[in-house]
């Protein structure tokens, strides 16, 4: 089974201005590659408030592809994955308002939400932020650069497997009451975990 995290970071509040997009690939429960691209937004408009959060300025981007260049590369690797994000609604909506501007279909794949899945399995945590599961788990990371969050999400969802028995992230929702999202088509479904 392929897994891979995924985090966006986007150059102003548009869901499709992403600015730059990190993966992080989990095979034999460990994080086996970390990659990041730079993404030149259609119109390279960024707010300071973003630019406070993550550092990448319209300069930083000039030269890279666009969404569509950027994520063929990756194209591959993401049929038939299973994708996991940290809080999946905003880096799956950056990722589907991308496709839309470019008017692009979306890949098959299901996806989880490490967010959801922390909450369930850590509710003892006093906030289920990246920053503080790295904390939890003992990991230190450049809170939003997007390679260092989709490999923080990794490890966070590699740690909520064994918490709960599961071979492979794949295997969570089932232990969890979790019905995962999907990208397809036609369409997309939601990430869903059913309270306790």
């Amino acid at each position: 089974m392929k897994t891979i995290a995924i985090d966006f970071e986007t150059a102003n509040e548009q869901r499709g201005s992403a600015c730059s997009v990190g993966l992080a690939w989990i095979e034999d429960g460990r994080v086996v590659r970390v990659e990041e691209r730079l993404i030149r937004p259609r119109d390279m408009r960024f707010s300071s408030f973003n630019i406070a959060i993550h550092g990448i300025r319209p300069e930083h981007v000039e030269d890279a592809g666009e969404f569509p260049e950027v994520m063929d590369e990756f194209l591959d690797d993401f049929r038939g994955a299973t994708m996991i994000a940290h809080n999946a609604s905003f880096d799956f909506s950056v990722w589907r308002a991308c496709l839309d501007l470019y008017r692009q279909g979306y890949p098959e794949l299901s996806y989880l939400c490490s967010v959801k899945m922390a909450k369930n399995v850590w509710p003892h945590l006093t906030s289920h932020r990246l920053n503080v599961l790295a904390h939890h788990l003992g990991l230190t990371f450049a809170h939003h650069n997007a390679a260092e969050d989709a490999k923080i999400c990794a490890e966070a969802t590699l740690a909520i497997a064994r918490s709960v028995g599961a071979a492979h992230a794949h295997e969570i929702p089932a232990r969890i009451g979790m019905t995962m999202g999907r990208l397809y088509a036609g369409g997309y479904a939601p990430c869903t975990l059913r309270m306790r």
